[in-house]
């Protein structure tokens, strides 16, 4: 086997050798995949140009105090427990999850709450406090989304490739609960008539960046999700699931550069062949990409080897909002705070107007995350960390982030204080703000989109980039850019089709491979 140092031809794998796949980017749809790919019998080398692994999901530790940059919580693990059994590990041994109960608090701005729990009958009455004739349909709305997931699991668990893939058994089964004239809070309305319960089974359309009044009615399921699977916080942060993944990864023979920034995909004629970095050439028989598509496919891919995904053309799409990060350090704990509580703003419609304006919310939705009631490896003793985190547009409102991120954190601080009934600013002994525009210069996130391409029907399935990315061949696509879309358990998705497509072109053995999702699990009954 032979690796050049220059830009000239490359060293192929020859017919009997190991077939080679290099993985661009540690994020866990990179770390997925390099985990497949070796357990189906590749020689994966995975390059990242960040010092740790993680992406979005990568943690920071500052004076004696860890926060996570993105995810705080993980759901349906058990996509993710398949691909550690393909690899001869167990996630449950490897990362201590513990299940959270309630999930989480809403809370809305006349001071009411909603505890959000797996358990009908809690779950019934939390929703009576807001209205009772709606919480009669509490069963009925959890019984119709497990149906629906049931039908959506096949279409989420396979590729979109063209136009054939919607007139497939499975989607021609499933469309009559797509609705896809209904959006999230239109679906809703079948159930609940009061707005603020429509709120409580719907603002998780966030976790891809869009509103409940936009999103499509598929992504009732993304509740569901939560509901019917559970809600769980890895002791360590949520980064302690992509330091797992490394760990089994190189276990298992996976070579993983960290620090290592990728400069160009080398390609022989439209075939990949190599990867470029600023130290070596990789010969690659397959290129796997798990880094923001629209950003990095500019960078790697030349413009005149993309005949659908131009630069224009990428530049041209609708992208999900940004957010608004404070990491506080605290030398108090907080314990009548929830560990995930969500306070939602007064006038929703309006909050989310004007993040699709591109701007900042005079009284934002304001997500607080209170791990240190649960988690004590995160802060000091009798200290405890806040992850604050308010949705805004992206960069393309224009917003001068330099200027007006000092401002705006005043702001939250002072809405934050009122919100808890607690004055934050005297116990802050360490903090680190995180804006838009930090997001695109040091997370290399296109406008600051954290949550990527928008989830908009004309950006769903084959309309988004392609697990088998479509323009070029040998080169493969992981990650919230792609098919299924934005989240933890989705992108394990998209590495699991990814891995299949990229190991049966090469063949390698896909028997090995985590197929079939789990088996749907029932709610929990109420409590005897």
């Amino acid at each position: 086997m032979t690796t050049t140092t220059t830009r000239g031809p490359v060293t192929r794998s020859a017919p009997n050798t190991p077939k080679r796949v290099v993985v661009v980017g540690a994020g866990p749809g990179g770390l997925a995949t390099a985990m497949l790919m070796r357990a189906a019998g590749a020689e994966v080398t995975l390059i990242e140009r960040e010092d740790r692994v993680g992406g979005r999901t990568a943690s920071f530790t500052q004076d004696g105090y860890t926060f996570d940059y993105g995810p705080t919580f993980y759901l349906y693990p058990e996509v993710l427990q398949e691909i550690f059994q393909a690899c001869g590990h167990d996630l449950f041994e490897e990362v201590d999850l513990r299940q959270l109960e309630p999930m989480y608090r809403l809370q809305f701005d006349d001071g009411t709450t909603f505890d959000a729990t797996p358990d009908v009958e809690r779950l019934t009455a939390e929703a009576a406090k807001i209205d009772p004739d709606d919480a009669k349909n509490v069963p009925a709305y959890l019984q119709e989304q497990i149906d629906k997931f049931a039908v959506f699991k096949p279409i989420l668990q396979r590729p979109f490739n063209g136009p054939l893939d919607l007139v497939k058994p499975d989607m021609l089964k499933a469309f009559p609960l797509f609705r896809p004239w209904l959006t999230v809070d239109q679906d809703l309305r079948r159930f609940f008539k009061s707005e603020d319960l429509r709120l409580a089974f719907s603002f998780q359309s966030k976790y891809l960046g869009m509103s409940p009044f936009k999103c499509p009615s598929l992504f009732t399921i993304v509740a569901h999700v939560e509901y019917g699977f559970g809600v769980f916080h890895p002791i360590g942060g949520c980064n302690a699931i992509p330091r797992a993944m490394a760990r089994v990864a190189s276990e298992i023979g996976v070579d993983i550069r960290l620090s290592e920034p990728v400069e160009e995909i080398l390609f022989d004629g439209k075939r990949a062949s190599a990867v470029r970095t600023s130290n070596r050439t990789y010969a690659a028989d397959a290129v796997v990409v798990n880094a923001d598509f629209a950003g990095t496919i500019k960078r790697l891919i030349p413009n005149r080897l993309r005949k659908r995904w131009t630069d224009d053309r990428i530049d041209a799409k609708r992208y999900s909002c940004s957010t608004f990060m404070l990491y506080l350090g605290l030398d108090k704990r907080f314990d009548d705070l929830s560990h995930h509580t969500i306070h939602l703003s007064g006038d929703y419609l309006r909050n989310i107007q004007e993040i699709d304006d591109g701007q900042a919310p005079e009284e934002p939705t304001i997500y607080v995350q209170n791990a240190s009631v649960t988690d004590p490896t995160l802060a000091p003793d009798g200290h405890s960390t806040l992850y604050v985190l308010v949705p805004t547009g992206n960069l393309t409102g224009g917003i001068d982030w330099a200027a007006f991120g000092p401002v705006y954190r005043e702001r939250i601080l002072d809405r934050l204080s009122k919100l808890t009934g607690h004055d934050i600013r005297p116990h802050i002994r360490t903090e680190r703000m995180y804006t838009p525009a930090d997001w695109e210069s040091q997370m290399g996130i296109h406008a600051g989109a954290t949550f990527n391409l928008a989830h908009n029907l004309g950006q769903m399935l084959h309309w988004r980039p392609r697990n088998r990315f479509e323009d070029v061949d040998g080169v493969y696509l992981t990650g919230g850019g792609t098919h299924p879309g934005s989240g933890l358990p989705t992108i394990f998705e998209s590495a699991r089709i990814a891995s299949r497509l990229a190991a049966g072109d090469l063949g390698l053995d896909t028997d090995r491979l985590p197929d079939q999702l789990p088996t749907q699990p029932k709610f929990k009954e109420a409590a005897e």
